[in-house]
């Protein structure tokens, strides 16, 4: 069985993802988050850091897992209960864990923003929302029919779709931000968006659409966010020509 250093997969992803020039929010803890004994022989990607996907990749033999939502979020809290039995599980598969949020959101060719323009067949006019020194969000065009677009939507994601048409059916620019969209609605006007693509939003955003004739399209917080990891993960696996498989949860939201 082929073996690579678990230091040089992880300098891989961190030059690819561009982790020391992205800023995330607090607690989010790029990169290894969680070691193993040193040696990789099987890539894998999931979504969450969840304790099912945990249980899925050491069914699947993985012992290096690229993850989007990372194990830590929140300050540090004692190992008891769930987060004990994630780690139990982590150490009784020798598994590592490397997580990648805002650099595989932000990122211009394998990120999870810049994969669904390019599979939408749209391109990249510009960039907002800026973070930390970077710009999450993505603006494109290439598409001025509202129907076309959703066609399109639908086809990437056919049961994960909600769509609030509330703007003009002629559209003129897509705001794109996977995941949760919350943070940039309110940025829309001022970028001239008229049409915004994202995973999530709460209640009242519906009002809001309605208020300045907003096209929202909330297409799963978890359906966007699974093009990154896929992507990274893939390329890692080439590098190195190790096996790789995709970690599925069928998370509904």
């Amino acid at each position: 069985m082929k073996k690579i250093e678990l230091s040089k997969i992880v300098d891989f992803c961190n030059l690819r993802v561009d982790l020391k020039n992205i800023k995330d929010f607090p607690g989010a803890e790029n990169g290894l988050q969680f070691e193993n004994d040193g040696w990789v022989t099987k890539i894998g990607a999931a979504v969450d850091a969840g304790r099912v996907p945990f249980e899925k990749a050491k069914a699947l033999g993985i012992d290096f897992l690229i993850v989007h939502h990372g194990l830590f979020w929140t300050p540090f809290s004692p190992v008891v209960g769930a987060r004990y039995s994630k780690i139990k599980l982590l150490i009784e598969s020798n598994c590592a864990v490397y997580g990648s949020h805002l650099p595989l959101d932000c990122h211009p060719e394998i990120g999870n923003n810049a994969i669904l323009i390019d599979k939408l067949g749209l391109n990249v006019t510009d960039r907002f929302l800026n973070y930390e020194g970077n710009d999450i969000g993505f603006v494109a065009e290439g598409i001025d029919s509202r129907e076309e677009l959703k066609r399109r939507l639908k086809q990437i994601f056919p049961y994960s779709l909600t769509c609030m048409e509330e703007g003009n059916p002629k559209i003129k620019r897509i705001g794109i931000l996977t995941g949760s969209g919350s943070s940039a609605v309110d940025h829309l006007k001022n970028q001239e968006i008229d049409t915004f693509i994202t995973g999530e939003l709460k209640q009242n955003f519906f009002n809001q659409a309605q208020e300045e004739d907003l096209n929202l399209f909330c297409c799963g917080h978890y359906a966007t966010e699974t093009f990154g990891v896929n992507a990274l993960a893939n390329e890692v696996a080439r590098k190195f020509n190790l096996e790789f498989e995709f970690v599925p949860t069928n998370c509904p939201l």
